[in-house]
């Protein structure tokens, strides 16, 4: 009776810690709430005074977040934090463009779709675009550090802007395309 209560015991602390991640591996950021509050802090620092203008009615572009060391190169996540951003957008009220449907856009195949400083009006005006949301991002050893830009197109003047960090877990990795051996 007392081995069949231990092996009960066990088997139910076992079960239990199942749900919980690794020591060494902890739980993913929770992505999708960390972006939603990164483009509520980016509507928050719109100033009236840098445009007063600017209003949700008008259309916006979100540009795919870049490498901060290349700014020609993406990755998974660029891509999924760009999409995360655009929905929160969308949510908040503001006419966001999707440019997955645009020809002349610079687009390399598996990047999703840049936005070079120099072809910010051209493709602003072309979609009628008021703003721009354009990204960085840097991977440290333990952090993704990101940055986030509301931009004019007409002379590239920052409206708001934001940074923020999060740790580099596995998930992280995994989106970067870089993953670190995992050792249990």
């Amino acid at each position: 009776m007392k081995a069949l209560i231990s092996v009960v015991a066990l088997s139910s602390v076992l079960t239990a810690c199942a749900g919980f991640p690794a020591a060494n591996d902890p739980e993913p950021t929770k992505l999708i709430d960390a972006n939603y509050r990164a483009v509520d802090a980016l509507v928050g620092g719109l100033s009236l005074k840098s445009d007063p203008a600017f209003t949700a009615d008008q259309p916006l572009l979100v540009a795919t977040l870049v490498s901060v060391d290349t700014l020609t190169e993406s990755s998974r996540l660029g891509r999924l934090f760009s999409e995360q951003l655009a929905a929160r957008l969308t949510r908040l009220g503001f006419k966001v463009k999707e440019l997955k449907l645009r020809d002349n856009l610079f687009m390399k195949q598996s990047e999703g779709e840049l936005l070079l400083s120099r072809e910010v009006g051209e493709v602003s005006r072309a979609h009628n675009a008021r703003a721009v949301v354009v990204g960085t991002y840097a991977a440290s050893g333990s952090m993704l550090y990101l940055n986030l830009k509301l931009v004019h197109p007409s002379g590239n003047i920052v409206l708001s802007a934001h940074d923020y960090a999060l740790p580099l877990d596995n998930n992280i990795r995994d989106l970067l395309g870089v993953r670190k051996a995992s050792y249990y």
